[in-house]
């Protein structure tokens, strides 16, 4: 019995490398776009800026930040139970986070490394980013006995299609929703580092600065091809993405609540806050913000999480497959109709909210 608590249960591809998390909807996606149409931009309006943030890349201020210390080299039995699944889970789900990045942005600076220097090294020098992020969370796996295969996740997982500007609108909000998660977990843990169970959360605050300039490159490049701002389309689609990302890392992070409470957060209090800091900052070039201080904002989004608990609760039951989807049907329906109640709240005007003129 004690065995089994100290070592949770996960299917292995063989001994010591996990099976990849199934793929659902709130799963870390894998993408892919259009390259040519990437390559034909014309990034002149805005080329200053963009060659300005490729220097900040080149000058790669964490090439020695990834280095693990002393602090590792122990057991980490301690962490047990239940709190030991879900903190391999937050691994292997930032992980995969990173190392998708890292494949898009190799790709990209592949395809476009004839057609387009200045954004073919910027987004190899952003790969280099990534792959450090990776391996650092794959190595820090493998300190509780588990790691990923990241070539055989290269080859199994989907990939995601995606025109340029979507691809654009998604990861620039990965990378400040990334910053602000980051940097938040780290101040709380400055503050009380009695909460602090593991040390890859010192390395939270340099990482988060990488995570920042990723986001300020594609928000220069978004500002290069204004047309992806500043019309009624841009307003829909800035709704959308945000609404998407929002959702997705609240439905995640309440479904883990008890990993956050072993490092001293509430869940709920915490996302609400790096909601609220990512819609500020995606207002300084999204040309609408989300209304996220009106309480029905969460209180929609604690239906879609009491829905999910009932949707898992019927998926474990011992309910035969085909009744399962009638089971489930009117919690599916629920979600959808608090999602899209949640896109046609009325938005805030960025530019009004920031007095700014774009």
């Amino acid at each position: 019995m004690v065995d089994s608590l100290k070592k949770p249960s996960f299917d292995e591809m063989r001994p010591g490398i996990k099976v990849p998390a199934k793929e659902t909807l709130l799963t870390p996606r894998f993408y892919t776009t259009d390259f040519d149409e990437m390559a034909r931009m014309d990034i002149s309006v805005n080329e200053d800026e963009l060659k300005a943030i490729l220097e900040e890349f080149r000058a790669d201020y964490n090439r020695h930040h990834f280095v693990r210390d002393a602090e590792f080299e122990q057991s980490w039995d301690h962490i047990d139970g239940e709190k030991r699944q879900l903190f391999i889970e937050f691994l292997e789900r930032s992980c995969t986070a990173e190392f998708s990045g890292f494949l898009l942005y190799k790709e990209l600076s592949r395809r476009l490394k004839d057609k387009s220097p200045v954004l073919a090294e910027c987004f190899s020098l952003m790969s280099r980013d990534e792959a450090r992020h990776a391996g650092f969370l794959n190595k820090a796996m493998s300190d509780f006995n588990m790691s990923l295969d990241l070539g055989f996740l290269t080859k199994s997982r989907d990939y995601t299609f995606f025109k340029p500007k979507f691809i654009f609108y998604a990861t620039y909000l990965s990378e400040k929703i990334g910053y602000w998660r980051y940097i938040t977990i780290y101040r709380h843990l400055e503050s009380h580092p009695e909460d602090r169970i593991y040390p890859i959360f010192r390395f939270f605050e340099n990482w988060c600065q990488d995570e920042n300039r990723h986001g300020d490159f594609f928000d220069a490049i978004m500002k290069a091809q204004p047309q992806m701002l500043n019309d009624w389309r841009a307003r829909l689609w800035s709704r959308f993405f945000l609404l998407s990302v929002f959702a997705t890392m609240y439905l995640n992070d309440i479904q883990r609540k008890d990993f956050y409470a072993a490092i001293g957060l509430d869940a709920r209090e915490y996302d609400i806050y790096v909601i609220k800091k990512t819609n500020e900052t995606a207002g300084r070039v999204f040309p609408v913000m989300l209304d996220v201080e009106t309480p029905e904002f969460y209180q929609r989004l604690d239906v879609c999480v009491q829905n999910n608990e009932k949707l898992t609760a019927i998926a474990n039951s011992n309910t035969p497959k085909f009744l399962q989807f009638f089971q489930k049907l009117p919690y599916y329906v629920s979600n959808g109709w608090q999602l899209l109640r949640l896109y046609l709240m009325k938005p805030i005007d960025a530019m009004a909210a920031h007095g700014t003129v774009r």
